[in-house]
C-alpha cells in the first residue's frame, strides 16, 4: 500500500492490552491509570482477522505491543495464530522483559521472529525508580532467554532524556555491545505537545520514511502515533478502517492529545 505521499505502508503495530505489569514515569502516572474494559479490547479472531486483511493489502510487518503484550492472557496462542497467516513475513514484540525469561522459547516456538526490550539503566537502584518497583534483574535474564532462543537480532530500547551520551545511556550501550545487543536510543517524547525526534539506531519518528499504521487494543486503526485521527475496526469493519487510516496519514506527525502510550503503543 502507498499513502498520498508515496510512502510504502507495510507495517502495522498492535497492541494487545493496555494493561503492563510495570509504571515506568515517563509513560504512566503514579496513581494509575483508567483501564479499558475487558469487552472493549479486541479478541484474538478480531485481530488475526484484520491482519488477514491487511495481508492482502501488502502489509507484511507485524509487531506486537502493549501496554505490556506479555501479560495478555494467552498470547503465545495468539503468536502462533499470527504467525500461520500466509504473508506475514515479519512478526516481532516490544516488551519490558519482566515475563521473557520463562516465555521466550514458547513464542519463539510460537513462530514470533525477534524482540525489543525496554531497558533504560542497568543500575537495579535507578531501574526500580523508573519502573516504580520493576527488578532489572528479570529483564536480564529475560534478555539471555530470548537470546538463547534465537528470537534475534535481540533489540534494546533505551530512552534517554536528551541524548545517548547520558551516564545510563552509555552503560547500556556498553552492556549491548559486551552481549551482541543492538541498542536503539530513544528521545522522550510528549504526545501532547508534539515533541518527538529520530530514534538513534532505528527510523522511529523519521517521517519522510514512515511505513507504519497502528492498532489500538479496542479496535481503533490509527494513522500516526503524533495524530488524533483513529477508525474502528468494529464500526467500520477492518478492510475500511485500514484504508480510512491509510488515507488519512499525514505527512508529518504533529500532537496527540487524546491517547498516551500505555494504549496506543509506543
Amino acid at each position: 500500500m502507498y499513502d498520498r505521499f508515496n510512502r510504502h505502508i507495510n507495517y502495522l503495530r498492535i497492541s494487545v492490552t493496555d494493561r503492563c505489569n510495570l509504571r515506568c514515569s515517563y509513560c504512566m502516572p503514579e496513581e494509575g491509570i483508567h483501564l479499558m474494559n475487558h469487552m472493549d479490547i479486541l479478541s484474538f479472531e478480531e485481530i488475526t482477522d484484520l491482519v488477514t486483511v491487511a495481508v492482502s493489502y501488502g502489509i507484511d510487518k507485524f509487531r506486537i505491543t502493549g501496554g505490556e503484550p506479555l501479560v495478555r492472557k494467552d498470547i503465545v496462542t495468539l503468536v502462533s495464530q499470527l504467525a500461520s497467516i500466509k504473508g506475514v513475513n515479519d512478526l516481532s514484540m516490544t516488551t519490558n522483559g519482566i515475563f521473557l525469561e520463562e516465555l521466550a522459547q514458547p513464542l519463539k516456538d510460537a513462530g514470533l521472529r525477534r524482540v525489543n526490550i525496554s531497558l533504560d539503566t542497568i543500575d537495579p537502584v535507578k531501574f526500580s525508580k523508573i519502573t516504580r518497583g520493576g527488578d532489572v534483574n528479570q529483564v536480564l535474564r529475560g534478555i539471555k532467554a530470548a537470546s538463547n532462543a534465537g528470537l534475534e537480532p535481540v533489540k534494546i530500547n533505551c530512552v534517554v532524556f536528551k541524548s545517548s551520551n547520558e551516564e545510563d545511556a552509555r552503560e547500556v550501550k556498553e552492556f549491548g555491545r559486551m552481549n551482541n545487543l543492538q541498542v536503539r536510543f530513544i528521545r522522550q517524547m510528549n504526545l501532547e505537545s508534539g515533541e518527538f525526534s529520530v530514534v538513534e539506531g532505528g527510523n522511529g519518528g523519521n517521517c519522510s520514511q514512515c511505513n507504519r499504521l497502528r492498532l489500538t487494543a479496542n479496535g481503533m486503526v490509527k494513522p500516526c502515533l503524533f495524530d488524533e485521527q483513529e477508525f474502528s475496526v468494529r464500526e467500520l469493519g477492518a478492510e475500511k478502517a485500514l484504508l480510512s487510516a491509510l488515507n488519512c496519514k499525514p505527512l508529518n506527525g504533529c500532537f496527540n492529545r487524546k491517547g498516551s502510550f500505555y494504549n496506543i503503543g509506543g
